[in-house]
């Protein structure tokens, strides 16, 4: 299947997609960890994206859909994906679409995780990140054992930029209108499905395989 999850920062996209991939063998495509890793290593991109993404706004569409094309093209993609953070505007949803066509595909199912605002604030401002592995942690709902130290190997967590308060508002007020538009567009094309993502995780994602289950049967 060629799955989108959809959602403003902060929704549990990237959660559910990897509990998702993990579950129906398919590869996780995150445009958000394919910038961070291009900002660790201090390549052009990288730093072009950082320019974007601490000021709270989106990295244009021309560099994000040549990403997402490239990564499409890969052998592990042959047989369905699961997409987080892509698209993020109308252009890239008709973009995606145009790549699938291309490559004799569609989009089987498009995933709008539902979550109201000062819920998303109150996840991504909590978020906490181990600078050396990456081990993600959340200062009230999943902390680390000791604050500040990752448990997995002891190294720093951070409070990344683009999770600061003003950044994060910024970033939700230009994704709403735009995250709008791409549900009309899904939803115009019989392929929109909305979850609402409150609850524990397991209880998401129960609802998610649920959606999905359903549409493998039809």
């Amino acid at each position: 299947m060629n799955l989108v999850l959809l959602g403003l920062p902060g929704a549990g996209k990237g959660t559910q997609a990897k509990k998702v991939a993990d579950k129906y063998l398919l590869p996780h495509i995150a445009t958000g960890d394919i910038f961070r890793k291009e900002i660790r290593d201090e390549t052009q991109l990288g730093k072009i994206a950082k320019e974007y993404i601490d000021s709270g706004k989106l990295v244009p569409d021309e560099i994000t859909i040549n990403i997402v094309k490239k990564r499409l093209q890969q052998d592990d993609c042959q047989h369905g994906f699961i997409m987080d953070g892509f698209p993020r505007t109308l252009h890239q949803a008709q973009v995606l679409n145009k790549m699938l066509s291309s490559l004799g595909r569609e989009l089987d199912l498009a995933i709008y995780l539902d979550v109201e605002e000062e819920l998303v604030i109150r996840r991504i401002t909590g978020r906490r990140v181990c600078e050396d592995c990456g081990a993600a942690y959340h200062v009230e709902f999943n902390p680390p054992k000791v604050a500040g130290v990752c448990d997995r190997c002891g190294g720093h967590l951070t409070h990344r930029s683009d999770d600061q308060e003003d950044t994060v508002r910024k970033r939700i007020e230009i994704n709403k209108d735009k995250i709008d538009k791409i549900s009309s567009y899904y939803q115009k094309n019989g392929v929109l499905e909305v979850v609402h993502s409150v609850g524990g995780i397991k209880q998401v994602f129960k609802r998610i395989t649920e959606i999905i289950e359903e549409r493998r049967v039809k």
